[in-house]
């Protein structure tokens, strides 16, 4: 198995994207910390590998609450080798000047911060061990502009941006950073925006080359690809798995 005797660590993991990175991370030999704000999934998530899986709570919003994480996954596995900082939240359907700053602040903080927090606490693990792989989950809106979600579009335009100056910074002490940038996908977050918009989700999936969404599943071997030795040269990638919608 490709990831054999290696730990890795999902945050976002109680379902969509986050599970199925974790559940393909497990199957290629990993053991496995899952974390969520959501305890009943994230559970259901590390019940569903079994014994090679943790779960821990925590909110990758506040310092505090990730860098437990980081020594909740040290504690319990004693390295830290693959992690798939995952955790997002989509944000509302408005145009730019009517957002409230609330709302802008939340996907901010989850999305980029958060993203930002993990790799804080993540990278020091990584650089005592002198190797590593970190695989931030960006989107396709993070490549491309995206109407009524600017927030979001500019929170996942941020991770892009992060993932290649950190890809920078550490390449010559083994470790290396890319990102996966879904396009839509079937997921809680897709399905909630349809409840709201339904026209929206209609004209994004004819606006797909392949007319589909993607399953998380077809992500999730995206993650396990950059996060094994398969993807060696690869660093500072933004990797789009979109069915071709950023070049259509």
């Amino acid at each position: 198995m490709i990831l054999a005797n290696r730990v890795a660590l999902v945050t976002g993991g109680a379902s969509g994207i986050g599970r199925a990175a974790a559940l393909a991370l497990a199957g290629a030999g990993a053991r496995v910390v899952v974390s969520d704000v959501n305890v009943v999934g994230g559970e259901e998530t590390a019940q569903m590998i079994g014994d090679t899986a943790r779960f821990v709570r925590a909110d990758v919003s506040k310092a505090a609450e990730v860098e437990t994480l980081i020594r909740e996954t040290i504690a319990a596995f004693g390295r830290l080798d693959c992690a798939v900082n995952n955790a997002g939240v989509g944000g509302d359907m408005l145009p730019t000047d009517r957002r409230e700053e609330s709302m802008w602040d939340l996907v901010m903080n989850v999305n980029l911060k958060g993203v930002w927090l993990c790799m804080k606490y993540e990278l020091p693990i990584m650089q005592e061990q002198k190797s590593g792989s970190i695989v931030n989950i960006a989107s396709a809106a993070g490549l491309i502009g995206f109407r009524y979600a600017s927030a979001y579009a500019a929170s996942k335009h941020g991770v892009v941006g992060l993932t290649r100056s950190a890809a920078l910074e550490y390449a010559r002490q083994g470790i290396r950073v890319n990102a996966v940038c879904p396009g839509f996908t079937e997921t809680p977050m897709v399905t909630d925006m349809n409840e709201v918009n339904p026209q929206m989700v209609e004209a994004t999936v004819k606006a797909i080359p392949m007319r589909r969404l993607g399953t998380p599943e077809e992500i999730a071997q995206a993650v396990l690809w950059l996060c094994s030795d398969a993807s060696s040269f690869v660093n500072g990638h933004a990797l789009a798995v979109d069915g071709g919608t950023i070049v259509s």
